[in-house]
């Protein structure tokens, strides 16, 4: 294995998973909800009186904050070493996984685990399982 020095980002890192961490836990000092991603857009999907104005603010805010930052900082170079038809497969079995796990990545990594919700470490276990399976597969078996 090697680590691409040159890539390699730790104090930016850390910053944005200090950041991470304090946006859950202010979301769920000032509003008592998780912090997921699925759930808060799961439920613009079948909508409750007075709980889509704060979703949909959510959603609104991580389509502008990339759009903020580009105008800061600039362009950033992405890389995606996959074909589309790969990605959209990925999409679809993130999208089902976090319907049978009852949340993503955000809401049982982040903060269930930050109230030991057993429940979410079985999750997040089961995720980043299948996750190192799949590279593993991907990379070393098929040499995709």
């Amino acid at each position: 294995m090697n680590i691409d020095w040159n890539h390699f980002t730790p104090w930016t890192s850390l910053a944005g998973g200090l950041l991470l961490g304090l946006a859950a836990a202010l979301f769920i000092l000032v509003n008592g909800r998780i912090l997921g991603i699925s759930g808060i857009i799961g439920g613009l999907l079948r909508p409750r009186k007075n709980d889509v104005g704060w979703r949909l603010s959510f959603v609104l805010g991580m389509l502008v904050a990339p759009l903020l930052y580009l105008l800061v900082a600039g362009p950033v170079e992405a890389r995606i070493n996959a074909s589309w038809g790969m990605v959209v497969i990925a999409g679809l079995l993130v999208g089902i996984g976090t319907r049978y796990g009852s949340g993503c990545t955000s809401g049982h990594g982040v903060c269930g685990l930050s109230r030991l919700s057993p429940r979410s470490l079985a999750a997040t276990l089961a995720f980043m399982g299948a996750g190192f399976v799949t590279v593993f597969v991907l990379r070393h078996v098929l040499g995709a």
